[in-house]
């Protein structure tokens, strides 16, 4: 494990496209940006931008360019020699509808979180929940996923958290500033009380359908604790731009802070007196 490692965070923004190509180009350019971080994370569902080239603007289309995202992102990875969180992607399995984010590695190994805790909009598409939190490890750390509205339930991160995360990246899509600032303050939340860094990537702009815009200001986040900065806000991206943000992480700083701070939230968990 490295004691530094550097991460970017993708806020992806809507746009007219005429063919897949247009997407994939425009993937590609962001990927390069970020050259030379670890991780890249892309924000929740950022391929309903496929809408676009899809007849009638069908979101039960978006899982038939599976195969296609799979390619994709599985040649940028090895490429760039990135791991890539890719957002989240609409995929059927066995006839479900899953809401997954795939950790393309640059070994060529691909690995699955499907989200476990649904906002209400996904349940009315049919969309069916998953039932695992897992811990991922790569050769630079130990990383969850926490997608969206999950980031909203303090004990699916404190489980990846307990399993040994030291990173949590939170692929989101929010429509309007309340449901942002949930996301965003719940991803601070976490931080704190779970001693990690959080990095909220944020799906923006006008959608094709009406009433799907999206909200976003993306976020790479700390424990408020010396010597981050007093509000946890590491780098922050302007509203609603696509954008790339991007900082080095300090893990051996982060294990050091867990044994002694200020407030070692972690360390002071009392278990014995949590049950209801």
């Amino acid at each position: 494990m490295m004691e530094k490692i550097k991460v970017s965070c993708v806020q992806f923004s809507y746009k007219p496209i005429s063919n897949y190509k247009d997407f994939e180009k425009n993937v590609e350019k962001l990927i390069e940006q970020a050259k030379g971080s670890h991780f890249v994370v892309f924000p929740e569902t950022f391929t309903l931008e496929l809408q676009y080239i899809i007849p009638n603007h069908d979101l039960s289309k978006i899982s038939d360019f599976t195969e296609k995202y799979i390619s994709l992102f599985t040649n940028l990875s090895q490429k760039y020699y990135q791991y890539i969180i890719a957002g989240t992607h609409l995929v059927k399995e066995n006839d479900k509808e899953y809401n997954i984010s795939h950790l393309f590695c640059p070994d060529g190994n691909i690995f699955k979180h499907r989200k476990t805790h649904l906002f209400p909009l996904e349940l009315q598409m049919g969309v069916v929940p998953g039932d695992t939190l897992e811990i991922f490890e790569t050769e630079f750390g130990k990383i969850g996923i926490s997608i969206c509205y999950e980031m909203e339930f303090p004990e699916a991160v404190r489980i990846l958290t307990l399993k040994g995360a030291e990173i949590i990246f939170c692929p989101s899509y929010t429509v309007g500033e309340h449901g942002f600032w949930r996301v965003r303050h719940c991803c601070q939340a976490r931080a704190i009380e779970n001693q990690i860094y959080v990095i909220h990537s944020c799906m923006v702009g006008s959608a094709p359908l009406g009433g799907l815009e999206g909200y976003g200001k993306s976020s790479i986040l700390s424990p408020c604790e010396l010597p981050w900065n007093p509000n946890g806000i590491i780098v922050e991206a302007e509203a609603n731009k696509e954008m790339i943000i991007s900082s080095e992480l300090d893990i051996k700083l982060l294990h050091k802070k867990r044994n002694r701070s200020a407030a070692p939230t972690l360390k002071d968990r009392r278990p014995e007196i949590y049950n209801l």
